[in-house]
């Protein structure tokens, strides 16, 4: 009887040790996964730093990089929570679920004043900081390219070949035209506007957000709607050119007066916009300062000082400007514009070359030529 009272006396005092022991360990793993850093008196967070993951980057990698910016404990305890969210039900039974756990890219705003639960909760929830992106009226493909290589949302590369890929106009009215090979890049439907993106996207992510805020945002341009596909691409690199034409608001609609009406009468367009096209974005060349005789008869069907008509596509990005002056263009009998002002950018019209001859020898003179 005294062996099996020591027994038991043994085995509850094992149980009380196991129990201090679970307990000392639920006390020390929870505390692995606090704050590093005390909350500020005004309950602020603290300074934080901008933390980025690249795209491929380990959680495990992740997990180091964090304990050495000294924003958590214990980086293997951290690696294997953020492996198994479920498990930090045990430890913190106030705090919400996380159900699941993928590291998502981008640049997060971290503190030492977060635990380790709120950090797994922002990489999981994708929490980042955007980046402001602004693309401007006008660009190309190949330089908004090397605006979002330069703000580190994807490489110059990668946005390219995203704009060539035919899936990126899946679901959109032009799809039909990309397949007939009509359209061969995105070139004039990646909107010009503020974006707010994420460190290391993936390209074909930033092209379909910029294809969708264009039939978006035309959407407010009467008369733009209701077109075909076919008469939609023409307006587009209509206005392309247009954009890359004017330099003051209420002339765009009297640009693109001109250029209709030769198009209607099959008359080139002799935009200066299409052999910068050429030289820059097809032969890959530096901008050039003046246009030269010689580049006027470079051979191609971008050349619209050799071949009438409109180019094969457009050959930038038109703004809301442009794309209404193409739209909407008013009736006139010009046929010429000449800058009269090259400080201001403005243009006087004409109606006939000897008017536009008579006109480019007033400028010359005042500008002291």
């Amino acid at each position: 009887m005294k062996t099996i009272k020591k027994v038991l006396r043994i085995f509850s005092l094992a149980l009380v040790i196991a129990a201090l022991l679970c307990a000392a360990a639920f006390v020390f793993l929870r505390s692995q996964f606090l704050p590093v850093q005390k909350s500020a008196p005004d309950g602020s967070s603290g300074e934080t730093i901008r933390f980025e993951i690249p795209y491929g980057t380990s959680l495990y990698a992740v997990s180091e990089a964090l304990a050495e910016e000294g924003i958590i404990k214990n980086a293997r305890l951290f690696y294997y929570a953020a492996r198994y969210p479920k498990a930090l039900r045990v430890l913190f039974p106030s705090e919400p679920a996380i159900r699941s756990f993928a590291l998502r890219s981008g640049v997060y705003l971290l503190s030492g004043r977060l635990s380790s639960v709120e950090i797994i909760r922002m990489f999981a929830e994708g929490e980042t900081e955007y980046i402001k992106v602004s693309v401007l009226e006008g660009l190309t493909i190949s330089k908004i390219a090397a605006v979002m290589e330069s703000a580190q949302i994807c490489p110059k590369e990668d946005f390219i070949a995203a704009c060539r890929n035919p899936e990126v106009f899946s679901g959109y009215p032009l799809r039909g035209l990309f397949d007939e090979g009509k359209i061969r890049t995105c070139e004039g439907f990646l909107f010009p506007d503020t974006y707010y993106l994420n460190f290391g996207m993936s390209a074909e992510s930033v092209v379909r957000i910029m294809v969708d805020n264009f039939f978006r945002k035309t959407a407010q341009v009467q008369n733009l709607g209701g077109k075909s596909a076919d008469e939609l691409f023409e307006t587009v690199t209509l206005a392309s050119i247009v954009e890359r034409e004017y330099r003051v608001d209420d002339e765009a609609p009297l640009i693109a007066s001109v250029f209709k009406n030769r198009l209607a009468d099959n008359i080139g367009l002799y935009s200066c916009a299409t052999i910068e096209y050429i030289i820059t974005e097809i032969q890959g060349k530096p901008h050039p300062d003046v246009i030269l005789i010689s580049d006027t008869q470079i051979n191609s069907p971008y050349n619209t000082y050799k071949w009438a008509g409109l180019p094969p596509g457009p050959i930038s990005n038109p703004g809301l400007i442009a794309l209404d002056a193409a739209t909407n263009t008013p009736g006139t009998n010009y046929y010429f514009f000449q800058v009269i002002n090259p400080a201001e950018g403005r243009h006087v019209f004409t109606s006939t070359f000897e008017e536009h001859k008579i006109n480019r020898v007033y400028t010359k003179k005042a500008a002291g030529n």
